[in-house]
């Protein structure tokens, strides 16, 4: 059975996984003591994740700028927001784009390793590159570093598995 998709499915989808992103980041974060300016490990990465692998870059990419964009908006990280949404936004794309490619759809677990994998420092980089600028100095960024890796090793450790068991349900198939 072909599943067909209209508009406002698509809209609603779109939304939903930015309200799960966004509400992933919000309440289950922990604030890191390793870097002057903070640091943040949120399950909102894994949920990124989750929309690359299951429904691909495009709504990956979506729902990773603009939910964790809006969780910087509304909790005092709001520099931080445009930064956000074009760091989350290459990471949600490239880790559903290899997802996706050549017709896997999300259905390898090695192929959405791989996306997550090659993701990462694509997002490190960009962060890197904004608190250089923001911050005049090439060397304080290095210490925001060893968070981003931590989240994202999160993120990966839980989006992996359940994005496999999501994928054996009948939606999907």
């Amino acid at each position: 059975m072909k599943k067909k998709h209209n508009k406002t499915f698509d809209l609603i989808l779109t939304a939903m996984l930015i309200a799960l992103v966004f509400v992933a980041t919000i309440f289950l974060n922990i604030r890191l003591p390793i870097a002057a300016n903070g640091g943040l490990v949120h399950l909102g990465t894994a949920m990124a994740f989750i929309a690359s692998f299951l429904f691909g870059p495009r709504k990956g990419a979506i729902a990773g700028a603009v939910g964790m964009g809006l969780f910087d908006l509304v909790s005092g990280w709001t520099l931080w927001a445009p930064f956000t949404v074009v760091a989350r936004g290459l990471q949600g794309y490239i880790a559903g784009k290899i997802a996706w490619s050549n017709g896997r759809n999300g259905n390898s677990a090695a192929f959405n390793l791989l996306g997550a994998i090659v993701s990462a420092p694509v997002m490190l980089a960009v962060y890197y590159i904004c608190e250089g600028i923001l911050y005049g100095s090439w060397i304080g960024p290095v210490a925001s570093i060893p968070g981003n890796i931590v989240q994202n090793v999160v993120g990966i450790i839980i989006a992996i598995p359940i994005s496999a068991a999501l994928k054996k349900m009948r939606y999907f198939k």
